[in-house]
């Protein structure tokens, strides 16, 4: 069910994304919304709602629908909006069923390429692609340095000195690192070995399960900065950063967080006394 009211949704911006978007400031970050989020975010509450009037609901757009119950679901039914304000089609939509805070089910679904990607806990991760069945992590050649996604939330600020520090480090040792707008989709690529990794830096918590589902499903390690494992439960942004990659890249990443975390002093000196020229 989950799956296709994803797939509805999705095929609603496809056929909507060339039209009027209606953009609306958001917050206080830059961040926006447009109608297309709360066309997609109403189809998908809808049918949850009318498939499990028991569960809660937490949707991007509208916030909690509140139940009393362990079942939560979490709808981001547009991951990339702000792609989408500037006409650049990269966008997803995310959903995720969390018993007990802790996630269980994640679909993923790309309207653009038709692709859906789900994962149940305990149960695997489905890839969209023959041969269609289970994925299984694998371990890219990268002679030039690893292709890395990066994100954080829309909270963190632009003097944000490890925020800095960890970009900067990402960059100079990467030989790509990317920043999509749109970090379930860098969850996907993950899993389909586009990318060798994942950095998350106080992610936002409505699109975080289901991507971070669908990884460790498929056989890549999710853990903190710290190296400990990664509780998806969180609710503090300032616990829920995190690394992800394959097994085999988890002490290379983390070796680069070390790094980082040794230039965040001169960083921080740096943006608390900033010159004209990077203000």
């Amino acid at each position: 069910m989950a799956v296709s009211a994803a797939q509805e949704a999705g095929a609603l911006l496809r056929s909507r994304i060339r039209g009027p978007l209606n953009i609306s400031p958001k917050g206080t970050s830059g961040d926006v919304v447009t109608s297309l989020d709360l066309a997609a975010e109403a189809l998908i509450v809808g049918r949850l709602a009318a498939e499990f009037p028991d569960h809660r609901i937490v949707a991007e757009e509208s916030g909690a629908h509140d139940r009393d119950s362990a079942w939560t679901w979490l709808v981001d039914p547009l991951d990339g909006t702000n792609n989408v304000a500037i006409g650049l089609p990269v966008y997803v939509v995310g959903i995720a069923l969390c018993l007990n805070r802790r996630p269980v089910l994640g679909v993923i679904f790309d309207a653009n390429t038709g692709e859906t990607w789900s994962a149940v806990r305990g149960g695997g991760t489905r890839a969209p692609r023959p041969p269609c069945g289970p994925v299984r992590a694998r371990r890219r050649r990268t002679p030039h340095g690893p292709v890395l996604g990066w994100t954080q939330g829309h909270a963190v600020g632009r003097s944000d000195s490890a925020a800095w520090a960890l970009k900067l480090t990402l960059e100079q040792h990467a030989q790509r690192l990317l920043q999509l707008w749109a970090p379930l989709l860098c969850w996907v690529m993950l899993a389909r070995g586009d990318i060798d990794g994942f950095v998350g830096y106080r992610p936002g918590a409505i699109d975080l399960p289901a991507g971070s589902l669908i990884a460790a499903e498929a056989g890549f390690s999710v853990v903190t900065l710290a190296g400990d494992p990664f509780d998806e439960s969180v609710s503090d942004p300032a616990h829920r950063s995190f690394v992800a990659g394959h097994p085999g890249r988890i002490p290379e990443l983390l070796r680069l967080v070390r790094a980082a975390e040794a230039t965040q002093d001169g960083l921080r000196r740096l943006l608390g006394h900033r010159p004209a020229l990077v203000q």
